[in-house]
């Protein structure tokens, strides 16, 4: 069985500070050990990171197996990055996309994810819960592939 694996984008270290009424009052931290605990529970493996940087969320990416999954929350680079889109597509590793904010009700740019159509699904608006909703999925996902 693959790892379940948790990548956040650029200024989410900022969570619990950066715009409460948007993203909620919890912060990465807190997310993280929520997300570590779910999966402590199944017997599953997983990790969660944080990055400001886009290489090397694109080198985090690239170094996937097809057995892992991935909860993704790529902050800003969702409106932005091709090459986010082209490394998801390139791994072939079941990827949901997850918002703390509903990015469909913000501002017209934010409704446009470029991530969106290479994933097998997105999470947005119920804060901090979207990922524990990505996690209870991707925890699903990886006992029912692992069966013989």
């Amino acid at each position: 069985m693959g790892k379940i694996w948790v990548f956040n984008g650029p200024n989410l270290n900022l969570l619990g500070l950066r715009e409460p009424e948007h993203y909620g009052s919890s912060t990465l931290a807190e997310i993280d050990q929520e997300m570590l605990r779910l999966t402590n529970e199944a017997g599953i493996s997983a990790e969660c990171r944080q990055t400001n940087h886009e290489g090397v969320l694109l080198d985090w990416i690239q170094a996937l197996t097809p057995a892992d999954f991935l909860i993704l929350n790529p902050g800003a680079w969702t409106h932005t990055s091709y090459a986010l889109r082209d490394a998801i597509s390139a791994v072939r590793v079941p990827t949901i996309e997850v918002h703390l904010s509903n990015i469909h009700a913000r501002e017209a740019f934010r409704a446009n994810s470029m991530i969106a159509p290479v994933c097998i699904g997105q999470i947005s608006g119920l804060g901090a819960e979207s990922y524990e909703l990505a996690m209870r999925y991707a925890i699903k996902h990886q006992v029912r592939n692992s069966k013989p």
